[in-house]
């Protein structure tokens, strides 16, 4: 029965997939990659994502993940990850499905429940990022989704109710716990949310760990235990990363002032920028530019 489903679902993304990753289904994307790419610094939103055929492997922190046909990953917070697909050929492209979570979406789906049949709520914060293996129920229901594509007419009215549908298989499944965390406004989970969030606006801005937590409501230590729970990181180290991440932007699209790129995410010392950037890229920044610029960004 699985492999029947994972057949169905290559199929219904192999024939649905654009360059862009773009569906008719507003918040469904689906990726395909004829090669494995190189790993790429990227951001892994507030997302479900489903691999169908191939591997696609990611590091976050210290942790190292990979997830291949059959199974998910699910991210609850804004997470800077490098990437990449480790298994793709034109013969078998690597395939995916990826929906992305909305709170909103989650928290109405929790009201409609009995609380019996929830997962119970951990007193701490969960990982932001989990992987398993995805339900039969599970994957009838993103067939169900995705088959709409072939159906436009239908889209309007259906899919709205497979997504909830999708949501519900998430939340008695092995990562309920997470997702109904990330459905409580005041979890664990959503106040540390909030901190990241405050922490990507403002990312050239120093800020005090003490003051986050208690914006978040909780007190230093707890603050800190969550935060590293979550981001699999420390909130300095989460700045560095989003710092680099968005030099990088703006370096592949304008490579002229590298000190001045610098000091925009927050570096006071060019010496300091040019050192974390070559631990995190492989190159200093002058030349990681010209690399860019040869490759199309």
């Amino acid at each position: 029965m699985a492999t029947m489903s994972l057949d169905e679902l290559r199929a219904l993304l192999d024939r649905h997939a654009r360059p862009d990753l773009s569906t008719r289904i507003s918040e469904v994307r689906i990726f395909r990659a004829d090669q494995p790419n190189p790993p790429t610094p990227t951001t892994y939103g507030k997302v479900l994502a489903l691999v169908a055929q191939g591997a696609k492997r990611f590091a976050l922190g210290d942790r190292l993940y990979e997830y291949r046909a059959g199974e998910y990953v699910i991210a609850s917070v804004d997470l800077p990850v490098t990437a990449y697909f480790s298994r793709a050929s034109p013969e078998e492209p690597a395939l995916g499905f990826g929906l992305t979570l909305r709170q909103a979406d989650v928290t109405e789906v929790l009201l409609r429940a009995e609380s019996a049949d929830l997962p119970s709520l951990a007193t701490g914060a969960p990982a932001g990022l989990a992987v398993s293996t995805a339900s039969a129920e599970l994957l009838d229901a993103v067939i169900r989704l995705l088959r709409l594509l072939d159906q436009p007419r239908d889209i309007p009215v259906l899919a709205p109710l497979v997504k909830r549908e999708i949501i519900w298989r998430l939340l008695t499944g092995a990562q309920g716990a997470l997702l109904r965390q990330f459905g409580l406004p005041d979890s664990n989970l959503n106040r540390i949310a909030r901190a990241v969030q405050w922490i990507r606006d403002n990312h050239a801005v120093s800020f005090r760990v003490e003051d986050l937590a208690r914006t978040a409501g909780l007190s230093v230590s707890a603050f800190h235990r969550n935060f590293q729970l979550v981001t699999s990181m420390s909130p300095i180290q989460y700045q560095k990363q989003i710092r680099l991440q968005r030099a990088r932007l703006l370096l592949a699209a304008d490579p002229g002032d590298i000190a001045g790129i610098g000091r925009s995410v927050g570096y006071e010392s060019p010496a300091q920028f040019s050192r974390d950037y070559r631990r995190q890229f492989g190159d200093p920044p002058r030349r990681d530019a010209v690399r860019l610029g040869t490759n199309g960004g």
